[in-house]
């Protein structure tokens, strides 16, 4: 029986060992290879300016790089350049036909890119088919070893349906993640602007400084909620929330720490 496979991969296919980890024990004749390739930007910085052609053009020439290797190497192989969020690529390759496996390239923690962080945990999670990872590193001349394999299982609909809690029927479902972080960005939010209208004032340098962080951090949180209450249609995801993530969880705290030791001690 043919086993279908869809592959995620960010870097063009060079070299048997990368092929032969995406095949796992599979023999060529009855492996089914569909790659998709996320067009993603080097930083995202770049990516929130949301210019698509370099990636999509560059994606693109890994993919007929790739295609060319695996079907030398005798395996049927198709492909198309996917979303920049490896996740929601694999996601629009999955309704346009089934998989019996999704196999994900990541780079080894000392190689990663910005955008993998946690993608093998958010793939388990959040796609349909059982998932597999393989992590590969680049050597020295830039062919790409692998590293390590890691099996995930596929998890229950109750399990999935567990790990999801709605907000409202109008709104999208968040994570419990989520909403820890949104509760914490608005409380600290409510903390860190009223320690600076209790503080020295804007006629001091301290009291603007504490203006000043209440407001950042303000604007930060309310684009992470914001990002997650209300941009689900365009897909705001993957690395980019990932890093609002992190910086409401760390600056929130922060800002109140700085204005609490603005209103102690200026």
């Amino acid at each position: 029986m043919t086993q279908r496979l869809l592959a995620i991969v960010t870097e063009a296919l060079e070299g048997p060992e990368s092929i032969e980890a995406i095949a796992g024990r599979g023999q060529r004749d009855d492996v089914e290879v569909r790659l998709v390739l996320p067009a993603v930007e080097e930083t995202p910085f770049r990516h929130a300016l949301g210019d698509v052609d370099g990636p999509v053009r560059e994606a693109r020439e890994r993919l007929e790089v790739s295609l060319e290797e695996l079907r030398r190497r005798g395996f049927s192989a198709s492909g198309a350049v996917g979303d920049a969020d490896p996740v929601l690529a694999a996601q629009d390759a999955l309704r346009e036909g089934p998989a019996d496996e999704v196999v994900i390239l990541e780079h080894a923690a000392d190689q990663a890119r910005w955008f993998e962080n946690g993608l093998f945990e958010r793939a388990q999670q959040e796609l349909p088919s059982p998932v597999r990872m393989v992590v590969v590193k680049a050597g020295e001349c830039g062919a790409a070893h692998v590293v390590a394999i890691e099996e995930g299982a596929r998890p229950s609909a109750a399990a999935a349906r567990e790990a999801e809690m709605e907000t409202s029927r109008n709104l999208p479902s968040v994570s419990p993640a989520d909403l820890g972080g949104m509760v914490v960005g608005v409380v600290g939010t409510i903390v860190a602007i009223v320690l600076a209208a209790a503080g020295p004032g804007p006629e001091s340098a301290w009291g603007a400084a504490a203006i000043l962080i209440a407001i950042g951090i303000a604007l930060v949180n309310m684009a992470h909620v914001v990002g997650l209450t209300l941009f689900e249609s365009v897909r705001y995801g993957g690395g980019w929330e990932s890093f609002f993530h992190s910086l409401a969880l760390v600056g929130t705290p922060l800002a109140v720490l700085v204005n609490l030791a603005i209103l102690l001690f200026a």
